[in-house]
């Protein structure tokens, strides 16, 4: 790592979750550990209290954008794949900030936290908007983590691919690569004191005026957003209380014991989930790092792979991640606020790409990605053929039209099928092709039903 010139702060936040590894630490969270979150404060509809050009000016908005997409079949940074109309994540990204930064403070930053992946294509994409500057200013790079071999625990060695020796350490390398860049310090030596992350993906997590605002008069270190679980969430990680010390934490499902799943995926028990949206207090996090000597001890996730992901056959090895979200343990007086779903649109398959495509989803006069206002409230639940995981596939499935999915509530589509300009979905519907050869479905209103094409 010191060779590969990563800094003091990656390198010793790496060693603390490998001497987890070594010692056999799971990182498990047992039910019995700990307490369900059943109240939280809400973000309401109440006007911004505060002065928006003085608490602007003090912010700083970073985002995510360290992912590939491989899981989509893409093999450049995710955050460029077209979105709506031919308006990309990235492009959208960009103009909610200058929208934000007319209308609040301009002296309101904008940085993304790209990956060794993202970061030629995520410059390159960002210099044709000359008004936000130098691309090369707005970047925190993520560092890079050997990846262990399973069985003698040394970093795996590889010569046929070097490259594949190393993995990304998870998102919760904000905290040393903010440190060990130097961009923590320069960042307070500016006067700036709030730091809001976001996703890349989650175009619904804009900056918020009013939770700005609450963040500010709080005091408290650290917020999380997080919303109230459906069904459809279960597998993703809630926030809980730790009965030892009140704490509240984050439990991901890969931190669940088996025997403790059920508990885990009760939505009514353990009813907020963690949108990883965070807001920091910089002088806070500076000095949390300064008292443990530039770490944050997050807990590990253990992931398990082949050190080359396209051959099954080649050796096991850890790759060591941490979650942003699980540092709101290691500050005592942390908290957790209820945002409205709408501050919640990831996309994360191809299925959640036709619902934002669709008119299910709108772009507002602040750029902001949110459900249209004449639907049922709530995203529709799409489940695709497992031949569209891949983007070059389903941009097949809509070549001629994306379908009308403003009053859909869940769409099925088995086998290959194309989209006619025309179709609209209402309630509950599936369309089954059960034939090796593509077909179309026609135009027209389809309402809770299920077609056999």
């Amino acid at each position: 790592m010191e060779e590969a010139g990563l800094s003091e702060a990656v390198q010793r936040a790496f060693l603390f979750q490998y001497q987890q590894l070594a010692q056999k630490k799971t990182g498990l969270i047992p039910e019995s550990s700990i307490t369900p979150v059943e109240d939280l404060p809400s973000l309401g509809d109440d006007p911004f209290p505060g002065e928006k050009e003085k608490l602007g000016g003090e912010t700083v908005v970073l985002k995510l954008n360290g992912g590939l997409g491989t899981s989509m079949g893409l093999d450049k940074a995710k955050s460029l794949l077209r979105v709506k109309g031919d308006l990309s994540f990235l492009d959208i990204i960009v103009r909610q900030f200058l929208y934000q930064r007319s209308k609040i403070s301009d002296r309101l930053d904008l940085y993304f936290m790209n990956s060794f992946s993202t970061s030629a294509d995520t410059r390159s994409a960002l210099r044709k908007y000359s008004e936000l500057g130098d691309p090369d200013r707005m970047e925190l790079l993520q560092s890079k983590v050997p990846k262990i071999e399973s069985g003698s625990l040394e970093p795996i060695v590889w010569p046929a691919n070097p490259q594949l020796e190393w993995c990304p350490p998870g998102h919760g390398d904000i905290y040393p690569s903010l440190l060990g860049s130097g961009l923590l310090k320069s960042l307070l030596a500016t006067g700036k004191k709030y730091l809001f992350v976001s996703n890349a993906d989650n175009l619904g997590a804009t900056l918020d005026l009013r939770l700005l605002a609450f963040f500010a008069d709080s005091g408290v270190p650290f917020l999380m957003e997080v919303t109230r679980r459906t069904p459809v969430d279960r597998k993703g990680g809630h926030i809980a209380k730790r009965k030892s010390d009140g704490h509240l934490l984050l439990r991901e499902s890969a931190q669940c014991p088996s025997t403790d799943l059920e508990a885990f995926q009760d939505v009514e028990r353990h009813r907020f989930f963690n949108t990883n949206s965070l807001w920091v207090r910089l002088e806070a996090l500076d000095k949390a790092l300064e008292a443990r000597n530039g770490l944050l001890p997050l807990p590990m996730i253990e992931n398990v792979k082949t050190v080359d992901p396209r051959d099954k056959s080649s050796p096991n090895v850890y790759q060591l991640e941490t979650a942003m979200g699980a540092a709101i343990e290691c500050f005592g007086d942390a908290r957790a606020i209820e945002v409205p779903r709408s501050r919640f649109a990831p996309v994360k398959t191809t299925s959640d790409l036709l619902a934002v495509r669709s008119d299910a989803y709108e772009i507002d006069p602040e750029f902001r990605l949110v459900l249209r206002a004449d639907g049922h409230g709530v995203p529709p639940v799409i489940k695709l053929d497992e031949h569209y995981k891949i983007v070059d596939r389903f941009e097949e499935l809509v070549a001629q039209g994306v379908p009308s999915l403003a009053l859909c509530r869940s769409l099925v589509v088995e086998g290959q099928v194309c989209f006619s300009p025309g179709v609209k979905v209402t309630g509950d519907v599936t369309f089954v092709n059960r034939d090796e050869r593509q077909k179309t479905i026609q135009p027209g209103v389809y309402k809770d039903t299920k077609v056999e094409l």
